[in-house]
């Protein structure tokens, strides 16, 4: 008899359970842009949005509702994971005020300090090493700000000598040696060392760090090269991160993520690059 009753009971709590999560699934798809854009700002913010205040309250209005209103409704995204690929987004653009707001963003939206590194560092390979210190200096000034203590621990995760053997075994799945082959026949065999250097610093230094897992940082990288406008090598990396695990809905709303950041011309682009890479499979 009370077995009967505690099942009961329990069966009660998930049900009132399933009623709650149902009502607010329904209230968020009868929320309007509105709705939705005062939600996502103060999660990430803490503050009020569209308030009629500032120089340009009605560009603030314009962005602020297609951004949080709208794109952060397309796709399956988590909110922390939008914020990862917006940080990443604008620190290869190099606005570093926005970077800052959005840093914060990232960490009320529940990313950790190491994410949020570790999303930095890995762009060096990319945006080369200048602009990720800037970046990286807007991120530890966040930090301090917000009393992290700086340095944070040491993710590194490989030996020296490792580099080379480490990087290869993340690399050599998702990309094979397309690299390699391609810097075949320059002077020298100069183009040895480059592909030496990928996947000694590219996969061997950054993608085996902690942090991140390869899965992420291949979508974090999605988010860079839309920035960048470079699509053969978004190509290669779209290939790269449905391997890692990522599916095509999810790429897909990552690239749309960046959209209200860099523009429809390098969104469009990106988008046509992914039709392609999926209708060759």
């Amino acid at each position: 008899m009370i077995r009967k009753i505690l099942t009961l009971f329990l069966a009660l709590i998930l049900s009132q359970n399933f009623i709650f999560a149902a009502a607010v699934q329904n209230e968020d798809k009868n929320m309007t842009r509105t709705d939705i854009c005062k939600k996502n700002y103060k999660t990430l913010f803490g503050g009020e949005a569209l308030t009629p205040t500032g120089d340009d309250p009605e560009m603030m209005a314009i962005l602020q509702k297609y951004i949080f209103g709208e794109v952060f409704t397309v796709g399956e995204l988590d909110i922390k994971t939008r914020e990862l690929i917006t940080v990443t987004s604008l620190a290869v653009q190099q606005t570093l005020p926005q970077l800052k707001a959005h840093t914060n963003g990232a960490l009320n939206a529940g990313a950790t300090p190491i994410e949020l590194r570790e999303a930095i560092y890995q762009l060096a390979p990319f945006i080369g090493f200048p602009k990720t210190l800037n970046a990286l200096g807007v991120l530890n000034e966040v930090f301090k700000e917000r009393g992290i203590q700086t340095p944070l621990k040491s993710t590194a995760t490989v030996k020296e000598e490792e580099r080379y053997q480490k990087g290869y075994e993340i690399q050599n799945p998702l990309y094979g040696d397309e690299i390699k082959q391609s810097m075949e026949g320059l002077p020298d065999d100069m183009g040895a060392d480059v592909a030496r250097f990928l996947t000694e610093v590219c996969f061997g230094d950054f993608y085996t760090r902690e942090g991140l897992d390869v899965k992420t940082r291949e979508l974090l990288f999605i988010s860079a090269l839309v920035t960048t406008g470079n699509t053969t090598t978004l190509k290669s990396h779209i290939k790269g991160s449905i391997k890692a695990g990522n599916s095509k809905e999810t790429v897909t709303a990552a690239i749309i993520q960046v959209l209200p950041y860099v523009g429809f011309p390098n969104t469009l682009a990106a988008l046509r690059t992914l039709k392609e890479v999926l209708n060759e499979k």
